[in-house]
Protein backbone atom coordinates (compact mmCIF):
# COMPACT_ATOMS: atom_id res chain seq x y z
CA UNK A 1 0.00 0.00 0.00
CA UNK A 2 2.70 2.33 0.75
CA UNK A 3 4.04 1.97 -2.49
CA UNK A 4 1.14 3.05 -4.10
CA UNK A 5 1.37 6.44 -2.37
CA UNK A 6 3.48 8.36 -4.62
CA UNK A 7 1.52 6.97 -7.92
CA UNK A 8 -1.67 8.32 -5.90
CA UNK A 9 -0.06 11.35 -4.79
CA UNK A 10 1.33 11.60 -8.86
CA UNK A 11 -1.92 11.01 -10.23
CA UNK A 12 -3.79 13.50 -8.05
CA UNK A 13 -1.49 16.41 -8.84
CA UNK A 14 -2.09 15.89 -12.50
CA UNK A 15 -5.59 15.54 -12.08
CA UNK A 16 -6.10 19.08 -10.12
CA UNK A 17 -4.57 20.69 -13.28
CA UNK A 18 -6.64 19.06 -15.87
CA UNK A 19 -8.02 22.60 -16.94
CA UNK A 20 -5.04 22.67 -19.40
CA UNK A 21 -3.14 20.06 -21.05
CA UNK A 22 -0.96 18.95 -18.14
CA UNK A 23 2.89 18.98 -18.87
CA UNK A 24 4.83 15.84 -19.48
CA UNK A 25 8.32 14.69 -19.52
CA UNK A 26 8.70 14.14 -23.18
CA UNK A 27 12.10 13.23 -22.74
CA UNK A 28 11.58 10.41 -19.92
CA UNK A 29 8.29 9.29 -22.09
CA UNK A 30 10.56 8.48 -25.67
CA UNK A 31 13.65 7.06 -23.28
CA UNK A 32 11.48 4.37 -22.23
CA UNK A 33 10.03 4.16 -25.51
CA UNK A 34 13.09 4.28 -27.55
CA UNK A 35 14.63 0.91 -24.90
CA UNK A 36 11.15 -0.94 -25.92
CA UNK A 37 13.14 -2.86 -29.08
CA UNK A 38 10.12 -1.55 -31.27
CA UNK A 39 11.57 -1.42 -34.67
CA UNK A 40 11.25 2.50 -36.10
CA UNK A 41 10.65 3.47 -33.08
CA UNK A 42 13.60 5.74 -31.72
CA UNK A 43 13.70 8.91 -29.19
CA UNK A 44 13.69 11.53 -31.65
CA UNK A 45 10.18 9.62 -33.76
CA UNK A 46 8.75 9.15 -30.12
CA UNK A 47 9.35 12.78 -29.18
CA UNK A 48 7.90 14.14 -32.65
CA UNK A 49 4.96 12.02 -31.87
CA UNK A 50 4.18 13.17 -28.34
CA UNK A 51 4.56 16.97 -29.77
CA UNK A 52 2.10 16.36 -32.35
CA UNK A 53 -0.16 14.94 -29.84
CA UNK A 54 0.49 17.87 -27.57
CA UNK A 55 0.17 20.36 -30.45
CA UNK A 56 -3.75 18.50 -30.87
CA UNK A 57 -4.42 18.25 -27.48
CA UNK A 58 -3.70 22.07 -26.73
CA UNK A 59 -6.02 22.75 -29.73
CA UNK A 60 -9.22 20.28 -28.84
CA UNK A 61 -8.92 20.16 -25.14
CA UNK A 62 -11.74 22.52 -24.63
CA UNK A 63 -13.98 19.76 -26.51
CA UNK A 64 -13.04 16.81 -24.07
CA UNK A 65 -15.58 17.18 -20.92
CA UNK A 66 -13.97 17.82 -17.23
CA UNK A 67 -14.20 14.22 -16.58
CA UNK A 68 -13.04 12.82 -19.83
CA UNK A 69 -10.01 14.86 -19.61
CA UNK A 70 -9.25 13.89 -15.62
CA UNK A 71 -9.83 10.38 -16.10
CA UNK A 72 -7.92 9.95 -18.88
CA UNK A 73 -4.82 12.21 -17.36
CA UNK A 74 -5.28 9.69 -14.17
CA UNK A 75 -4.88 6.70 -16.16
CA UNK A 76 -1.86 7.53 -18.91
CA UNK A 77 0.01 9.01 -15.85
CA UNK A 78 -0.28 5.44 -13.99
CA UNK A 79 2.20 2.51 -14.81
CA UNK A 80 4.93 4.15 -16.33
CA UNK A 81 6.02 7.76 -18.07
CA UNK A 82 2.79 9.83 -19.20
CA UNK A 83 2.40 10.12 -22.78
CA UNK A 84 0.54 12.73 -25.01
CA UNK A 85 -0.35 10.21 -27.74
CA UNK A 86 -2.20 7.86 -24.96
CA UNK A 87 -3.32 10.63 -23.97
CA UNK A 88 -4.97 12.24 -27.03
CA UNK A 89 -6.15 8.28 -28.01
CA UNK A 90 -7.93 8.14 -24.38
CA UNK A 91 -10.04 11.06 -24.56
CA UNK A 92 -10.68 10.30 -28.38
CA UNK A 93 -12.12 7.08 -27.32
CA UNK A 94 -13.94 8.57 -24.65
CA UNK A 95 -15.69 11.19 -27.02
CA UNK A 96 -16.40 8.19 -29.54
CA UNK A 97 -18.00 6.31 -26.75
CA UNK A 98 -20.21 9.53 -25.91
CA UNK A 99 -20.99 10.01 -28.94
CA UNK A 100 -22.42 6.59 -29.91
CA UNK A 101 -24.43 6.99 -26.84
CA UNK A 102 -25.97 10.54 -27.86
CA UNK A 103 -27.86 12.26 -30.52
CA UNK A 104 -25.06 14.48 -31.54
CA UNK A 105 -26.74 17.22 -29.21
CA UNK A 106 -25.54 15.82 -26.15
CA UNK A 107 -29.11 13.65 -25.69
CA UNK A 108 -29.30 10.24 -24.60
CA UNK A 109 -30.23 8.34 -27.37
CA UNK A 110 -33.31 6.33 -27.05
CA UNK A 111 -34.04 2.44 -26.56
CA UNK A 112 -36.33 1.25 -29.43
CA UNK A 113 -39.28 -0.90 -28.18
CA UNK A 114 -39.23 -4.35 -28.46
CA UNK A 115 -41.78 -5.76 -31.21
CA UNK A 116 -44.83 -6.83 -29.94
CA UNK A 117 -45.45 -10.67 -29.22
CA UNK A 118 -46.06 -12.58 -32.39
CA UNK A 119 -49.47 -14.71 -31.85
CA UNK A 120 -49.54 -17.90 -34.09
CA UNK A 121 -52.09 -19.97 -34.55
CA UNK A 122 -52.50 -23.92 -33.34
CA UNK A 123 -52.45 -25.70 -36.16
CA UNK A 124 -55.56 -27.58 -36.65
CA UNK A 125 -57.02 -30.19 -34.22
CA UNK A 126 -53.84 -29.14 -31.63
CA UNK A 127 -55.16 -28.75 -28.50
CA UNK A 128 -55.04 -25.95 -26.10
CA UNK A 129 -54.63 -22.25 -26.78
CA UNK A 130 -52.20 -20.44 -29.79
CA UNK A 131 -48.69 -19.80 -28.67
CA UNK A 132 -47.00 -16.97 -28.47
CA UNK A 133 -44.05 -16.11 -29.49
CA UNK A 134 -42.00 -13.19 -28.12
CA UNK A 135 -38.78 -12.12 -29.83
CA UNK A 136 -35.59 -11.93 -28.04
Amino acid sequence: MAALFPIILIATQIVLVADSVPKFDVERTCRAAAVSGVPGRDSTSCQRDEQDARSTLQQDWTQYSSIQRSRCTGLVATGGPPSYVELLTCLEMARDVRNMHTDGEGKAKGKTAAPAPVPTTAPPGAAGPPTVIRPK
